[in-house]
């Protein structure tokens, strides 16, 4: 490590934001970074703590060799940098950007509520390196003669491609939207990440040798038997895009959207493209001068509440289901996991009311169109609370309480006969296969991503894309030099 007693002589900082009234006028990214000197100082936090839970099972899921690159960039090495992070992290851009950090709960600084500011280090370090020029195609030495079909670019997708293709294998990659990226660049607002890092890395992977087909929608356009007798491996990596049903009286009337209808059609509107693609037709969703609810408490809701009010909306109203949650966690029962506490997005930040154990009974509206959303109080056990009852004015709404499994049309639809499903005791559904093979039930096809384990995080897709990669490899070649 480099600053022995740098966590006793420099203060926490993250890079900070623009202010709420400037940033909620554009769509664009809106934290400031931080100069190399300031990232440098906070890199030299990282303390000798023996066990470095943040690469550990609770912290990083890709394993991040958090302690090294944070000793390199205080030491000004970042080419090794890169190097070490490119080593367990395919896209650090992406993670650096979105990922809620479970790396920090699980540092041992978090005891004392100072965790090294991991997320703001990697970030840093990705930008710096394409800055520098380190970030360039790395072309397999020799190709293995060996073929292999990925279905969909999302993270999973993204990251198995491009493992695969320094492996030496041809790679193909299909793509149901018009541009490469999934959940990446349609589900995730431009002002969390902008989409031209989605574009350098396709760059960089076309120069690896990946080619991309889109608009092709595999199940429904092109037969997925079709890629299974053409290629030696087919790995699909279709996401779980299925929104949770939500049950919810009214759900008719216009106005109620689901989520990712609404989100999808504004990065494709800021992407420049027909606001009605494959999988979400709708009619223009925009929020200027309206009312808007928020039914759900995660991170797509929060997508769904700074969008709106970017758009221009008079109030935003998110509803959860769930009590508030304490301030602080009880660290030492809880560390190194993630803690439930209160935590404030900087969507909720930029003007949000957020109502807690409040459960959403009904959509009201007049002539077809929404005016209202009934709510009572819950219990504990999540019941209605007689006499509780209320309503809040709404013109908009949009239902984010998550999603239940791939799209049921499609792949899983055609190969419903021979493909083993599984679900949760939610009724969640997901493609069957282990996180050691990650072979479905049909041969020569493999899975991975959120269409295997249920919706989860982007770090966690990227870290099933390169151990499925490794795991077709080995079964391609007998071995694999890959790492899981």
């Amino acid at each position: 490590m480099g600053k022995v007693t740098g966590f006793l002589e420099i203060d926490r900082q993250v890079g900070k934001y623009q202010p709420a009234s400037d940033r909620i006028r554009h769509f664009r990214e809106f934290t400031i970074p931080m100069s190399d000197g300031e990232v440098k100082k906070q890199a030299a936090r990282c303390m000798d703590c023996g066990i470095p839970f943040c690469h550990g099972p609770t912290g990083c899921p890709v394993h991040n060799q958090i302690p090294d690159w944070n000793d390199l960039v205080y030491n000004d090495n970042w080419d090794e940098a890169i190097r070490n992070l490119h080593s367990t992290n395919n896209f650090p851009e992406f993670t650096g950007r979105i990922c809620p950090a479970p790396c920090e709960e699980a540092c041992t600084l978090n005891l004392e509520d100072v965790p090294v500011s991991i997320k703001t280090v990697e970030q840093a370090i990705a930008d710096k390196a394409y800055e520098k020029g380190f970030i360039i195609p790395q072309p397999a030495v020799s190709k293995t003669g060996k073929n292999v079909a990925v279905i969909g670019s999302g993270p999973a997708g993204l990251a198995a491609a491009q493992q695969l293709g320094r492996a030496g294998h041809e790679v193909h990659v299909y793509e149901r939207e018009s541009r490469p990226g999934g959940l990446l660049r349609y589900g995730i607002p431009d002002f969390k990440m902008e989409k031209h890092f989605i574009d350098r890395r396709v760059t960089q992977m076309e120069g690896e040798g990946v080619t991309f087909f889109c608009g092709v929608n595999v199940g429904i356009d092109k037969p997925v038997q079709e890629l299974i007798d053409s290629y030696d491996a087919v790995l699909y990596c279709g996401g779980a895009e299925t929104p949770r049903p939500a049950g919810i009286p009214g759900s008719e009337f216009e106005g109620v959207h689901d989520a990712m209808h609404y989100l999808v059609q504004q990065n494709r509107r800021i992407g420049r493209e027909n606001i009605e693609s494959v999988a979400w037709p709708s009619d223009p969703i925009l929020a200027s001068g309206k009312h808007v609810v928020v039914v759900g408490g995660g991170d797509t809701a929060s997508d769904c509440v700074g969008t709106a009010f970017r758009q221009g909306a008079v109030k935003v109203t998110q509803l959860d289901i769930r009590p508030q949650p304490p301030e602080k966690e009880d660290k030492l029962s809880v560390w190194p996991y993630w803690a439930t506490k209160m935590r404030t997005s900087s969507s909720q930040a930029e003007g949000a009311d957020r109502e807690f154990q409040v459960a959403t009974l009904e959509f009201i509206g007049e002539n077809g169109t929404l005016t209202h959303v009934k709510c009572c109080e819950v219990d504990e056990s999540r019941k209605p609370i007689a006499g509780t009852e209320f309503f809040i004015k709404a013109d908009l709404a949009f239902i984010a309480i998550g999603f239940s499994g791939p799209f049921e049309d499609g792949i899983v639809k055609e190969l419903a006969a021979s493909l083993d499903m599984r679900a949760d005791r939610r009724g969640n559904r997901s493609v069957a296969a282990d996180d050691r093979n990650y072979r479905t039930s049909v041969d020569k096809l493999y899975t991975a991503g959120d269409v295997r384990r249920g919706q989860s995080l982007v770090v966690w897709a990227i870290r099933e894309g390169r151990q499925a990669a490794q795991a077709i490899d080995a079964a391609l070649m007998g071995a694999s030099v890959l790492p899981r």
